[in-house]
């Protein structure tokens, strides 16, 4: 069975992405309230930037999980083989 380790992110990157996010999300706020625009139509387009925010977090949970969830069935499967290639003994199918 192959071991594929896990591939960690390091703390550069993660810090990366958190600042981004950050700069991003505040800059989208700031632009959204600055804009000229009615109270209700700031209120729908920083509804609507939160309801993008919080879907694109789902998104990749779900994808993260279907991801984990195909390497666990990949490796129970690999189990499986190497278990039935262990047991099999061509001498003994030949007599």
């Amino acid at each position: 069975m192959s071991t594929n380790p896990q591939q960690k992110s390091t703390p550069a990157f993660l810090a990366q992405a958190a600042i981004a996010f950050g700069v991003s999300f505040v800059g989208t706020c700031l632009g959204i309230l600055y804009l000229p625009l009615d109270l209700w139509q700031r209120g729908f387009l920083l509804m609507a930037g939160l309801f993008l925010v919080s879907s694109t977090f789902t998104l990749a949970k779900v994808v993260r999980d279907q991801a984990e969830s195909q390497r666990v069935h990949q490796r129970i499967d690999e189990a499986r083989m190497e278990r039935l290639m262990a047991e099999y003994d061509p001498l003994k199918a030949a007599q």
